[in-house]
């Protein structure tokens, strides 16, 4: 077996599969089925678009576990003059690399991540720059079915007058970065802003691309270069 293949051979990914598959099936065959009865045309039809937003998700899942996050090019040498506040180029002292901006190690891969963020348990992988667009993009469509399957669910509920059935719990990702930088300028007595936050409109398509028409695919990421430079406040000062 592969080692994108060996991903799926962890407890908390086969667990978030079997989750996914247990709220599809619970929202189309037992709360939708009951509620609308999937025979008539408006459970057909909310039978269709639930499954469409479960399959989004559970591509998007796969592609989070199955992309490589990125590494650090053998070629790569730090530019110099680049180096900010004249620092030395940062080495790893674990991969004897050097590191570009926003690149970190990581304990559990044990290499250099591209503009990582974190290291996710639940798809066995690292969050970084070649599958942070599937990540947010998987975020989205779980977050959209979760809502949807509520919905029925609730909908189910109504109908069925408080009958005492469990729904399933959502679960709440959120990102963590520069809190260091931000705390010691507060202290300092100064105002912070990340260094690359580069405004909303372009952090969106520095992500997403700037096709529109190709934001929610999770695979579509042909304007992502090499990983290893970025655009920040300075570049527009």
């Amino acid at each position: 077996m592969s080692t994108k293949g060996k991903r799926f051979l962890s407890v908390p990914v086969l667990a978030v599969f079997s989750l996914m598959c247990f709220v599809y099936y619970s929202s189309i065959f037992v709360f939708l089925h009951d509620w609308l009865n999937l025979q008539s045309s408006p459970g057909t039809l909310n039978a269709y678009l639930f499954s469409l937003f479960a399959f989004l998700s559970l591509f998007s899942f796969f592609s989070c576990v199955l992309t490589d996050p990125g590494h650090v090019p053998s070629s790569y040498a730090p530019d110099v003059e680049f180096s900010k506040d004249n620092e030395a180029p940062k080495k790893c002292d674990k991969c004897f690399v050097y590191k570009p901006p926003r690149t970190h190690h990581c304990r559990v891969c044990r290499r250099c991540i591209l503009k990582m963020d974190h290291h996710c348990l639940w798809i066995n992988n690292c969050v970084g720059y070649w599958n942070y667009k599937a990540f947010f993009v998987f975020v989205l469509y779980a977050t959209m079915s979760s809502i949807y399957a509520t919905v029925i669910f609730i909908s189910c509920v109504f109908q069925k007058d408080w009958d005492p059935i469990k729904g399933s719990s959502l679960k709440i990702f959120y990102y963590h970065e520069g809190n260091r930088a931000k705390w010691l300028a507060m202290k300092s007595g100064q105002s912070y802003r990340h260094p690359f936050n580069i405004g909303a409109y372009r952090n969106i398509t520095s992500i997403l691309g700037p096709n529109m028409l190709k934001w929610l695919c999770p695979t579509a990421v042909s304007h992502l270069k090499e990983g290893v430079s970025f655009p920040t406040l300075r570049d527009n000062s």
